[in-house]
């Protein structure tokens, strides 16, 4: 049985509820996946494959992504893993591929590993769901991107047979 790290970090919540899917949808075809927040990681050493999922805030992954992979580069490279990153600006068509993603292009000129299943996923907008700052950032942002500004919007732009593809290229890897 194959042994899969799935590792998230997530702000809002909609990367680790992504991995969640991507856990269920695995284990019902037999694969063993260990879900785990980013900051809980210490010894991939026991896992076949290597998968890890980062959210966008404020235009940006975390800083620990980045000291993340590079303390578990060779690990990264020397095993089948992949990337995927969850932002409101993959909602749009021409920004939901891994060549044409700002937030990915960056994360891949950021890091030293270089995976080669990569991915972009589409987010969840709730304004309710943010505190008061965020709230005002994220619907500036999307003002500007020409989103929904609305203070009760809810919406999950997440196009989930996209994540089956993905989950279906993580067994395959």
């Amino acid at each position: 049985m194959t042994q899969i790290l799935l590792v998230y970090s997530s702000v809002h919540g909609q990367t680790r509820k992504i991995c969640e899917y991507i856990q269920q949808k695995l284990h019902q075809t037999g694969h063993q996946v260990t879900l785990a927040a980013l900051d809980d990681v210490n010894d991939l050493s026991g896992f076949d494959k290597i998968f890890i999922g980062a959210s966008i805030r404020h235009g940006k992954h975390r800083p620990a992504l980045y000291e993340f992979i590079q303390r578990h580069q060779v690990q990264l490279e020397t095993k089948p893993s992949g990337f995927f990153s969850v932002s409101l600006v993959a909602r749009k068509p021409h920004k939901n591929t891994p060549e044409t993603n700002a937030y990915m292009q960056a994360f891949l000129q950021q890091t030293v590993w270089k995976p080669k299943l990569l991915e972009t996923f589409a987010g969840n907008l709730d304004y309710q769901g943010y505190g008061p700052m965020d709230r005002n950032i994220i619907r500036f942002i999307m003002w500007i991107t020409k989103g929904p500004t609305d203070p009760n919007t809810k919406v999950e732009y997440t196009d989930w047979q996209k994540v089956d593809d993905f989950a279906q290229q993580m067994k395959e890897a």
